[in-house]
């Protein structure tokens, strides 16, 4: 990868960008094309102008993406705040500042920090507000950077935010071999006491034993509910839903009294690689429907969560600080289970539809090595040259506008 253009190291303002203005530069994305299956997401090359940066935002060189499940949803037109194709998905990412706009005071060229955007993150470069980026530890990797925002943001607000979880209480968590899962078991260390039970297939219980997890459960072979009723038979105080559906209800019943039940995601809706209209259906009839008397006679609290919908820059800014100190203080790690250049963006998202994962996905920007692949056919090569090629200049300038809007 280039370093960042020397005209815009010692002039980081407008002067600079305008120097290295004549030299276009070419940035590899990932581009949704249209929803449906993997193939939607394409490798592309867009030539760009030199960006021009607005006051406020800072250029950054990306060198490590993450995968979520809102892009899998996304890929099938189940993420309602995703832009219609062709975007550029991704959410998070690392990277180093190259330029830096008017009025920037506490990022400057040559940084490497953490940035999020609601889109657009799966680019080699990428323009956002200097107030969504972060400054990485100095013993971060750009891949434990991608890591963190999406999934501890989310694990940090739930726990802490809303089931305000203290010392002795008990969690369930699903999916806990997964990014939030693992960010969930990892703050609960850092409150006395706390008891977690986690659901995972049986091949990842003894990973996330050691990750923290008192109760592995195998969802798959035994009836979670009732293991948890065996080792806890009044339940637990709190209940982190991921799946929706029937699980809702299970785990609003499984909660003790003035416990918490927070969903945060409908992956029961995810079955094959194309949206399934049966599981949706099938999803929302099994929803977990409440009145408030009913509410009320439980003594239980049920909340939302989703960290898209949340625009307060300063929750999110808040919590980031508070999870990059304890990163720094070693209460937490992200646990990185593979990472895949862009050319192999299909076989990312198949690892995480298929729970195979164990920790984050993450996807890096460069171009893989010649002799990391042998096995690529000449004809994939050709052809996405060729898709490249066809791509218009218009379209990607286009793109590049609507990401800094």
């Amino acid at each position: 990868t280039s370093s960042a253009p020397a005209a815009t190291s010692d002039a980081p303002g407008e002067s600079g960008a305008a120097a290295a203005e004549e030299k276009p530069l070419s940035c590899r994305a990932l581009v949704l094309t249209g929803f449906g299956g993997y193939d939607k997401v394409r490798l592309q090359v867009k030539t760009l102008e030199r960006p021009r940066l607005k006051a406020g935002e800072v250029l950054v060189r990306v060198k490590a993406c993450g995968l979520n499940f809102a892009e899998l949803l996304g890929r099938q037109g189940l993420y309602e705040l995703l832009p219609a194709p062709p975007v550029t998905m991704g959410m998070e990412g690392s990277g180093v500042v190259e330029a830096v706009g008017e009025g920037v005071k506490d990022r400057k060229v040559g940084d490497r920090v953490i940035a999020m955007s609601r889109s657009g993150m799966w680019q080699e470069l990428v323009i956002v507000p200097a107030n969504y980026t972060f400054p990485m530890p100095e013993q971060m990797s750009f891949e434990e950077g991608a890591a963190i925002p999406v999934n501890y943001i989310t694990a940090y607000m739930m726990l802490f935010e809303m089931a305000n979880v203290r010392p002795s209480k008990s969690v369930l968590v699903h999916m806990a071999a997964g990014g939030v899962g693992i960010a969930v078991t990892q703050l609960c260390q850092t409150v006395p006491d706390v008891t977690v039970f986690g659901t995972a297939s049986a091949s990842k219980h003894e990973t996330i034993a050691q990750g923290g997890v008192t109760h592995p459960i195998d969802y798959r072979t035994k009836d979670y509910v009732e293991e948890i009723r065996k080792i806890s038979p009044k339940g637990v105080d709190i209940v982190l839903d991921p799946l929706g559906g029937s699980d809702t209800q299970k785990g609003f019943n499984l909660l003790k009294p003035l416990g918490t039940l927070i969903v945060f995601g409908v992956a029961n809706c995810m079955t094959g690689q194309k949206k399934n209209l049966l599981a949706m259906a099938k999803t929302w009839y099994n929803q977990l429907s409440l009145n408030m008397l009913k509410l009320m006679q439980a003594n239980k609290a049920v909340c939302g969560f989703h960290l898209g919908y949340i625009t307060d820059e300063q929750l999110i800014s808040r919590a980031m600080v508070t999870l990059l100190e304890l990163y720094r203080q070693g209460k937490i790690k992200p646990r990185i289970d593979s990472c895949y250049h862009f050319e192999e963006v299909t076989d990312a998202m198949k690892r995480m539809h298929e729970r195979q994962n164990i920790g984050k996905v993450i996807l890096l920007p460069e171009p893989k090595k010649e002799e990391d692949k042998p096995d690529a056919e000449p004809g994939e090569i050709v052809e996405k040259t060729e898709a490249a090629v066809s791509e218009k200049k218009e379209e990607a300038k286009e793109e590049v506008k609507a990401e800094k809007d």
